[in-house]
């Protein structure tokens, strides 16, 4: 009899039910994927450029600080030197030659004073190239010479007359009338040397009386403003401007100048009048608002010839009165092309991808469904009452298995309830190895644990016996000291040992036994070799800490006499392991020539810290340049390095450290050992390391520290510290 059971609801077809949802999943998960890309793009193109303004803002910041410091700092310098009678204002040549290195020193275009008595002088550079020397007197006309100089500062001859009224100047009446450093209007003007733009620091200036002598005032050129902004890398359509606060323009990264030429006279530029459309729209939109209203950051985004732009509006102040607008923006192009690109390739990838998975979809649909379609076949002639029903097995394995099961249920219907039985114990067999496996795994994550814990166990031990390395020196002492009695009492043992083998050459089977299992032949001339070499380990340990002491001067940090070859000897050991030959490199080669020389008072460890900057310094320019060479040519002109001592006029130490490097130019000698200036990559060097020495050797001991170098030939430095120096007034 049949049994029909009524169908719930619509069926689909197997093969749309596989196909369908496995289409509809890729589809939503790469459109999903693509959406989200390019979201996050677009939110990493925001935070991209924020961060990008901001470096651009900080880096600009800085370099205004540091540019703009200049000129009142050497105002103040001069002022003080005046006031306390050190510079002498009625003495015009070595004035004007004490302005003309002050000229040479630094980036500027004037140096000026204006006395009372409507006298005064100045050293300029218009062109940027050529000082000159201005002197004035009270009378007019024709009271101003302009000379030019030579590379002393000594005038030569006069190039100009002209006339030159300090009572009716702007740069001279405000500073007086200020009674204190402040900043001067903005100047412009056409001179013969070029178009001419200037911000002037200006204060008054006083006798040691504190009696008004005058002003002195200091220029800079503001189109070096514009070549720094030009110098910043923030894209290909960024700009940075300056603005002063009725919008007038003071610099920017364009090729703009900010000013004009009308009718060969000179005007400055507002930025509303600008040609760069983009300083242009910029300055529009603030003067909506007013540029004297914004007194914080302010952020915003502006659409400039239909394209977006970030901008950044930031207010600059010093404590002399300036007050200017700083103006980044970047374009959002600039990051959005790669971006766009990507979201198009990602929607030809999806479509793709669709496409792609519907076909394989369809296949696989197909060769999964035809034995499928073949079992239900079968299944409903079973149904029907025909148990003699065999379907054809297929390439998949699980459907295959599926096959094989029906057609022995077909045939072997009678043998079920054992079959099932015998299912169930293999699917226990199977449970209880699976368990045993996932136990084994279980112990074996846990040894791993286990191993990795024990790593960073030794690394913090590592870190901890890099703290206590100064402790090793006494149970070093201790077994080294002990090695020669364990010595003596091990060749004593081992003599009584042979003169027991001599007079008892049969002896006892255990003790034959015995002398068979520990090998006692083998351990007669193994075991004074064994304490040979403990003995050469513990002397190697003690010279290594020796070096350590003699290095830090642990116990010599106070100021005391010491033999400085020992300091030089011990930092070349701990430096050891950067001189030894190398696979890519031969040894650095150490020449010695060390003089007769007494012991020096000093503090011994802060001049082996001088030794081993110096040393650092000239492996490193020796491996700089050995990165240029080949090992062959390293190997035909060796690096080296000389290390010379010897005793000056009887009362001067000298220590010459020189290497056949790459040199230093003459431009970095001169500023080698200012504080943080480094030639060194980023993270490399901080630049103190020279600056300190130089602090060590001049102020701690009174002696010197001068650099010799030439580009390409190699560096000497030469340490001279007197045999006996002055600490706190004694000798």
């Amino acid at each position: 009899m049949k049994t029909h059971y009524p169908s719930k609801g619509k069926a689909f077809p197997l093969q749309i039910v596989l196909v369908v949802p496995f289409v509809i999943q890729i589809f939503a998960a790469v459109s999903l994927v693509g959406y989200l890309s390019f979201k996050n793009g677009q939110r990493a193109v925001n935070d991209l450029a924020k961060q990008l303004i901001d470096r651009t803002t900080d880096v600009v910041d800085e370099h205004l600080k540091s540019y703009l410091s200049i000129p009142q700092t050497l105002n103040q310098i001069n002022a003080d030197a005046i006031g306390r009678g050190i510079l002498d204002v009625r003495d015009r040549k070595t004035l004007g030659k004490y302005f003309w290195d002050q000229m040479q020193a630094y980036d500027l275009t004037y140096i000026g004073i204006g006395l009372t008595t409507g006298e005064g002088m100045g050293a300029a550079r218009y062109d940027g190239k050529t000082i000159t020397i201005d002197d004035w007197t009270a009378k007019l006309p024709n009271n101003t010479s302009t000379y030019a100089t030579d590379n002393q500062g000594n005038r030569t001859q006069v190039s100009a007359r002209w006339n030159w009224d300090n009572f009716s100047e702007s740069w001279y009446t405000q500073s007086i009338a200020a009674g204190k450093p402040i900043w001067g209007k903005i100047v412009t003007a056409n001179l013969p040397t070029g178009p001419y733009i200037t911000a002037s620091a200006s204060r008054p200036i006083y006798d040691s009386q504190n009696r008004l002598l005058g002003m002195i005032a200091t220029d800079i050129h503001l189109l070096k403003l514009s070549d720094f902004l030009r110098s910043l890398n923030i894209s290909k359509s960024g700009q940075v401007f300056l603005l002063e606060r009725d919008g007038t323009l003071i610099a920017s990264s364009g090729t703009e100048k900010p000013f004009v030429l009308v009718n060969q006279k000179i005007q400055r530029l507002r930025a509303i009048d600008s040609s760069d459309p983009i300083i242009q729209n910029i300055a529009k939109h603030l003067q909506t608002s007013g540029f004297e209203s914004i007194t914080q950051d302010t952020d915003f985004q502006l659409d400039i010839q239909g394209k977006r732009h970030f901008v950044d509006v930031l207010p600059w102040r010093d404590k002399y009165g300036l007050n200017w607008l700083m103006v980044v923006t970047v374009p959002e192009n600039t990051f959005m092309e790669q971006i766009n690109a990507n979201t198009r390739t990602t929607i030809a990838l999806c479509f793709g991808a669709l496409v792609f998975a519907s076909v394989i979809g369809v296949f696989t649909s197909h060769w999964i469904v035809r034995p499928i379609l073949r079992l239900n076949w079968a299944s409903e002639a079973m149904a029907s009452g025909n148990l003699d029903q065999r379907v054809k097995t297929s390439v998949v394995r699980e459907l295959n298995t599926l096959s094989n099961s029906f057609n022995h249920m077909a045939g072997q219907l009678h043998e079920s309830f054992t079959a099932l039985e015998k299912s169930k114990q293999e699917l226990e067999d199977r449970v209880e190895n699976r368990t045993t496996e996932l136990k084994n795994a279980l112990e074996e994550l846990q040894r791993t644990l286990a191993q990795v814990i024990q790593s960073e166990k030794m690394s913090s031990l590592g870190q901890l016996v890099a703290g206590v390395a100064h402790e090793i020196n006494n149970p070093v002492n201790f077994i080294h000291g002990n090695l020669v009695y364990v010595q003596e009492y091990t060749q004593d043992l081992l003599a009584f040992v042979q003169l027991y083998q001599q007079y008892d050459s049969n002896p006892a089977p255990e003790i034959q036994t015995a002398a068979e299992d520990m090998d006692l032949e083998f351990l007669q001339s193994d075991l004074p070799k064994m304490l040979s070499s403990m003995k050469v380990g513990t002397d190697r340990i003690r010279q290594i800490v020796l070096s350590l002491r003699n290095f830090s001067r642990i116990d010599e940090a106070e100021f005391k006499s010491v033999d400085i070859h020992e300091g030089i000897d011990s930092t070349l050991m701990i430096l050891q392991h950067r001189l030894k030959a190398k696979p890519e490199q031969p040894e650095i080669e150490v020449i010695k020539d060390y003089g007769t020389v007494p012991l020096v008072e000093c503090y011994a460890g802060q001049l082996n810290q001088v030794f081993m900057n110096i040393l650092v310094n000239a492996i490193d320019a020796l491996e700089e340049n050995n990165a240029k060479l080949t090992y062959e040519n390293i190997k035909d002109n060796p690096s080296q390095i000389k290390i010379r001592t010897s005793v000056v006029n009887s009362t001067w130490l000298e220590v010459a450290i020189a290497d056949n490097g790459v040199g230093i130019s003459k431009e970095f000698q001169q500023r080698i050992f200012d504080p943080f200036f480094t030639t060194k990559p980023v993270g490399k060097g901080t630049g103190m390391g020279m600056s300190i020495s130089y602090q060590i050797v001049t102020e701690k001991h009174g002696g010197k520290l001068e650099c010799f170098s030439t580009s390409g030939e190699g560096t000497e430095f030469i340490i001279q510290v007197p045999l006996q120096v002055k600490v706190h007034g004694v000798v």
